[in-house]
């Protein structure tokens, strides 16, 4: 195990580029992964996430840039010559090794004695709640098992990062959720960095202690879970994670409590003050993002007694009609077709006075400027 340089980061990116002919793969990255830390690369398919992943791992390397592990420079080492290991997607495992032979492969590899090999292997499959397990052959698991395996052979060489491509993407999604709640309870028990490569947003919020959003190669945003759920720095963020009404306009006035914009249909909405992002200018264009769960919804025309109806009375109201119902479990969403102002997305808990609400009722909406909204970028 490599020791840390005084004040580093587990993992530091400076630069960090990957070009496979015109396509620029990886484009300028650089971040600090702390020690301990649960981190997550998220964004879609091609968007340079896995790519990333490989250069920190060694097995690509890189067309610019630095990559340091505890403030060692790694760029060009070999992946046998850095401490991290790797699970890949289809988990890598020898079909003709039964359980035990696979964990122990590394440890066969590097001449480590047989007692020592046996111990170690027992602790790994203890550690993955797998004991017991190691005379079957990989076709005799279920997909959660395998995967289990693959850990188990990845933390048995005692890493100081472990490296996870899209380990869960074959689960089903109630195994999924599963894997996700050990994952995390097994880098806590083991202590080490993950670093975690997926395109589901749930998985990335659920699990990870740092998120970095990527888009064509580069950071978009990069945060805790809350952070960029409550102030994504553009659209794009603000619909990969989770997802958002979007309102553009005319920004008609910027103040300490943030700004006001006007939408081609006359529509004045304000929202709090961005904390990332390009500044705006009084006529210049913005966007305000507005979560689902933010919108209050309740039946009846806009009116004024509908708006007194509103229990408080959000700071903004809409009349509309019910377009869409779905039935999503504890929460019902509800497609509302407003008119100028376009399809909003309303997602309501299943009880109280929406779920008595059908297609074709007219139903008013109204939030508060001070929850569930963003200033955005295009």
């Amino acid at each position: 195990m490599t020791e840390r340089a005084d004040g580093a980061p587990e993992i530091r990116l400076t630069d960090l580029a990957k070009h496979f002919r015109d396509v620029r793969a990886v484009d300028d990255v650089s971040l600090d992964i702390g020690t301990g830390e649960f981190f997550s690369l998220l964004g879609p398919s091609g968007c340079g996430k896995t790519t990333t992943l490989r250069m920190i791992g060694g097995f690509e390397l890189p067309t610019a840039g630095r990559i340091e592990l505890r403030g060692r420079d790694v760029t060009n080492d070999p992946p046998d010559k850095r401490p991290v290991n790797m699970v890949f997607q289809n988990y890598a495992l020898f079909p003709h090794l039964d359980v035990g032979e696979n964990i122990a492969f590394g440890l066969r590899r590097k001449n480590v004695d047989k007692p020592d090999i046996k111990r170690r292997v027992h602790e790994a499959l203890d550690l993955v709640h797998l004991a017991g397990y190691e005379k079957r052959k990989p076709n005799q698991l279920s997909g959660g098992q395998q995967q289990r395996v693959a850990l188990a052979r990845a933390l048995i060489n005692r890493p100081t990062v472990l490296l996870l491509d899209e380990p869960l993407a074959a689960l089903d999604r109630k195994l999924r959720r599963d894997m996700q709640i050990e994952l995390q309870n097994l880098q806590r028990e083991v202590g080490i960095t993950f670093v975690l490569v997926t395109h589901d947003q749930e998985e990335a919020l659920s699990m990870s202690d740092t998120i970095a959003i990527m888009r064509d190669g580069r950071i978009e945003q990069f945060g805790s879970p809350g952070g960029l759920y409550d102030a994504p720095v553009n659209r794009y963020v603000a619909d990969f994670i989770g997802e958002s009404n979007f309102f553009a306009g005319e920004v008609t006035a910027l103040g300490a409590q943030g700004a006001t914009l006007r939408t081609a249909s006359g529509l004045v909405l304000a929202a709090p003050p961005s904390r990332e992002g390009r500044p705006l200018a009084v006529g210049g264009r913005g966007v305000i993002a507005l979560r689902p769960e933010a919108i209050r919804l309740w039946p009846g025309a806009l009116t004024d007694a509908a708006v007194a109806a509103g229990l408080g009375g959000p700071s903004f109201h809409l009349g509309g009609t019910v377009r869409n119902r779905i039935y999503l479990g504890d929460q019902t969403e509800f497609s509302i077709a407003t008119g100028t102002s376009g399809d909003i997305l309303v997602r309501t808990a299943k009880d109280g006075v929406a779920g008595e609400l059908s297609p074709g009722d007219s139903v008013t909406l109204g939030w508060r400027e001070s929850s569930g909204l963003s200033l955005v970028d295009e």
